[in-house]
């Protein structure tokens, strides 16, 4: 038992050291881009804990949801009792709406509404939840997205969310985090549940 705990223990030492030297050579100060992409379950609910972590330390946040509707969300609801200035796309689904046209206009509205939180310094942190579909759909410039995030302020970071990221918005990311499914409710007929999927 001894000679368990003593090798246990060496283990771990030689784990914090590696642990202790990556911490000392990370000394860059500045926002960060974040992506949660793919198929699987969890990408805005990852996006918005991370929201609730900045607000905890009392930094200002700002969300713009492309693609979702005015149906009632949990999230927003306690966003923006906590001050978050929030702005929804409002159109719902592609698939419900079925036109370009006003989808677009309405992707443009929502871009310029980012646009403006981007070059805002008073914000850390700005949520771009489903911004991916808008720049596949086309409804969006990829020019326009990554000028602004070379553009925002050195100490704001930003989280995008969305299925079939671009490439080259992958490649701009400082931190990509995949969701794949495993298993899904839905899949099994279950219906979607407030407070569990919105």
């Amino acid at each position: 038992m001894t000679r368990d705990n003593s090798q246990y223990q060496k283990r771990q030492q030689r784990l914090k050291e590696k642990i202790d030297a990556r911490i000392e050579a990370a000394q860059q100060e500045r926002g960060i881009v974040i992506v949660f992409t793919g198929n699987g379950k969890g990408k805005t609910t990852a996006a918005f804990g991370t929201a609730i972590r900045a607000i905890g330390h009392g930094q200002r946040t700002g969300v713009i949801q492309f693609i979702k509707g005015t149906w009632e969300s949990g999230e927003r609801n306690l966003l923006i009792q906590q001050g978050v200035e929030f702005h929804v796309m409002a159109t719902g689904f592609t698939w419900e709406t079925q036109n370009r046209e006003s989808d677009t206009a309405a992707c443009q509205t929502a871009w310029k509404q980012a646009a403006a939180m981007l070059s805002d310094p008073s914000l850390h942190l700005v949520v771009l939840d489903e911004l991916t579909y808008m720049i596949s759909y086309g409804y969006l410039e990829l020019t326009d997205v990554l000028t602004a995030l070379k553009q925002r302020p050195a100490h704001q970071s930003v989280i995008i969310t969305g299925r079939g990221c671009h490439r080259e918005l992958l490649e701009y990311a400082d931190t990509i985090t995949e969701m794949r499914p495993a298993k899904h409710a839905f899949n099994a007929g279950i219906k979607a549940q407030k407070g569990i999927d919105w």
